[in-house]
């Protein structure tokens, strides 16, 4: 929250001192702090509490971690040239317990958890603060301490539910059960949704408000009801809940796609939730880092060199053949391909170089300052035809790790210079075509196809060209699940959500084994994430010497 970030800083150190799940052995840990426990009972401490329970969702929303650990390894994205963690891409040996990202992730999402539970349990003795006031702050705490309940089971499965706030180191552990987890993260959200004020976003903006608990309580639903826990109203449960949000509280989807990602305009009418970052580098952390990502190696071609405005190629991830040529494949009527992928670059960097890269019908360009220097058509130009070209030009049989398609949603020209890395773009939890999207599965998945169909064009009409908008309609009798599983990789590319969606599907090995050869040596097993070796160690131990806390299958 741009207006209450300062606070988050403020109370950084408190919310340490409250987790129960620290980065170090846990019988090691030393703590030192200058704000006392006491600082949460006073108005101002308990405000500051709410405030710092947030700062969680910056860890894994818009990072490095949390993007190997929701794109790395899908149907849509394999790996790029740059960069370590390729055990999340590639599914063997280098995925393991010991991997730092998935202690990180697990010891972040316990300190919010248990920031949660600190202002909920201390709540009722808080004087100083109206008891409608700390009614909703106790809602916000619910809708987080969900949220970072449903990541963590999500990605590793049942995990120690804790619900009061840990003080003192402990060996005393264990793991949830699927369902025991369901029934907390809903128990969570439902009384989230009762309490939170029931308004788009809340006047200090960056707060959870009811729809964003129910978006979020919908994605559970919709987990739900593929997993061994299922009951018969889960999606219909889940439908319900997005038919609200999508009309009651005024939310609108913009007219152009690309006006969705515009880093001059960031909070409009189809943001339902956002994580805030900012300009300010003292309260920024590590930023929204997604800009640093996507990138191709253009900064070495000619007539290039690398500047703020064309971004840190580091090569992280790079589109599937299967992304390009299948998701992609309508650019007649639909708009996103040109609008998700940047497909020119702008000479910054003007001479005459004896030799082109990558491009072999030339042997020698010359560039002014704002010539065009590279261009990828999206298909197979003929060599004749590129001759005619005064730059470069990427044709499909010339992709590789380094060169591909760029996905520009997240590009952040705004940084100071070209070598700082934290970024200043709010990240995007929810939005509205992402409501659509949810909705029409559950619709379908409900048995309502009439109605799948119609939240489903929401999104599909909205990316048409213009004059083209109505080819792409989709009737009902033509809705299929693969329909929406395409429509979300086409929509949502590179937004942190295709792990999750194949993973709640059931479809993760399949589709990844089908449409990523690098990813082949998945196994079913991969549809959780190792315990963190940490966690493990920390237990406490059975009378034959072995962790409380069991491992995942097949780690």
């Amino acid at each position: 929250m741009k207006n209450i970030r300062k606070s988050i800083v403020v109370c950084g150190m408190a919310a340490l001192m409250l987790a129960g799940q620290g980065c170090k052995d846990v019988l090691d840990e030393k703590i030192i702090s200058g704000v006392g426990t006491d600082y949460l009972n006073t108005p101002k401490g308990f405000e500051d509490g709410v405030k710092a329970a947030y700062s969680s969702l910056r860890f894994y929303y818009a990072t490095q971690q949390g993007l190997t650990m929701s794109e790395f390894g899908t149907d849509i994205y394999a790996t790029g040239a740059d960069g370590g963690y390729k055990g999340f891409h590639f599914y063997d040996g280098q995925l393991n317990p010991t991997v730092d990202y998935l202690a990180t992730t697990w010891d972040e999402l316990y300190k919010g958890i248990n920031t949660c539970n600190a202002v909920i349990e201390r709540a009722p003795n808080v004087t100083g603060v109206a008891d409608n006031i700390k009614k909703l702050r106790v809602a916000e705490a619910k809708f987080l301490r969900g949220h970072y309940y449903y990541i963590l089971h999500q990605q590793y499965g049942g995990v120690d539910l804790y619900f009061n706030e840990t003080l003192t180191p402990t060996k005393e552990t264990k793991r949830a059960t699927d369902a025991e987890m369901y029934t907390a993260i809903i128990k969570d959200l439902s009384e989230a949704v009762t309490d939170l004020e029931a308004k788009a976003q809340s006047s200090d903006y960056g707060r959870a408000t009811k729809p964003h608990a129910q978006a979020l309580l919908a994605k559970v639903y919709l987990a739900k009801g593929y997993s061994n826990e299922k009951a018969a109203d889960d999606f219909t449960k889940a439908a319900d809940l997005l038919k609200e949000v999508s009309t009651k509280y005024g939310y609108k989807m913009l007219d152009d796609f690309s006006a969705v990602f515009d880093e001059n305009n960031q909070n409009h009418s189809e943001v339902v939730f956002a994580v805030q970052y900012t300009t300010d580098a003292l309260t920024n952390g590590t930023g929204n880092s997604l800009h640093l990502y996507f990138g191709m190696q253009y900064d070495v071609q000619p007539g290039m060199k690398r500047d703020t405005y064309w971004g840190r190629p580091f090569k992280r991830l790079r589109p599937t053949e299967y992304l390009i040529n299948t998701i992609f494949a309508d650019r007649v009527n639909d708009s996103r391909y040109k609008k998700t992928f940047r497909d020119t670059w702008i000479s910054n960097n003007p001479g005459t170089y004896n030799a082109a890269s990558f491009d072999d019908s030339k042997t020698k360009v010359t560039f002014a300052s704002g010539d065009t220097t590279i261009f990828i058509p999206g298909y197979e130009m003929t060599k004749e035809e590129r001759a005619k070209k005064p730059y470069q030009v990427l044709v499909p049989s010339k992709y590789s790790e380094a060169l591909f398609p760029t996905l520009q949603k997240f590009f952040d020209s705004k940084r100071p210079d070209m070598t700082y890395e934290p970024g200043s773009r709010d990240y995007y939890v929810v939005r509205l075509a992402d409501v659509y999207l949810m909705l029409a599965e559950a619709l379908l998945q409900s048995g309502d196809k009439a109605g799948a169909a119609e939240a489903l064009n929401v999104v599909r009409y909205r990316a048409g060209w213009p004059g083209k908008k109505d080819k792409m309609l989709i009737a009902a009798k033509d809705l299929t699940m693969e329909t929406i599983i395409e429509e979300r990789a086409r929509e949502l590319a590179g937004e942190q959500t295709r792990w999750l969606d194949l993973k709640r599907w059931g479809l993760l090995v399949e589709r990844v084994k089908k449409y990523n050869p690098q990813a082949s040596a998945i196994q079913a097993y991969h549809a959780l994430r190792p315990i963190p070796q940490t966690q493990i160690d920390r237990s406490a131990k059975t009378a034959d010497g072995k962790s409380v806390f069991p491992q995942n299958p097949g780690y």
